[in-house]
């Protein structure tokens, strides 16, 4: 008995929820399709933190490699030059 009564109370929660159901349904199949493509694409896009972050990654990677091929490069020219000469 119970169950009966529970089942026929609606949740205004479930009732809001059918309401707009039946208002996105008298939409045109292409506006939702639309909508669900913009909604996906926005979702799927890289967004800008994404992008600055791998771009001061590559950077910070060249500039490790610069750094390394300039005081390799500079200790060798050290190198090359006789002490006694100055």
């Amino acid at each position: 008995m119970g169950r009966k009564d529970a089942s026929t109370s609606r949740n205004p929660v479930e009732q809001y929820r059918k309401q707009i159901g039946k208002q996105d349904y008298k939409k045109t199949k292409p506006m939702l399709k639309a909508t669900r493509l913009k909604a996906e694409a926005k979702k799927t896009a890289p967004g800008i933190k994404e992008v600055a972050l791998l771009l001061v990654a590559i950077l910070v990677f060249l500039l490790a490699f610069y750094a390394f091929f300039y005081l390799k490069l500079s200790n060798e020219d050290d190198l090359d030059q006789d002490p006694n000469e100055n």
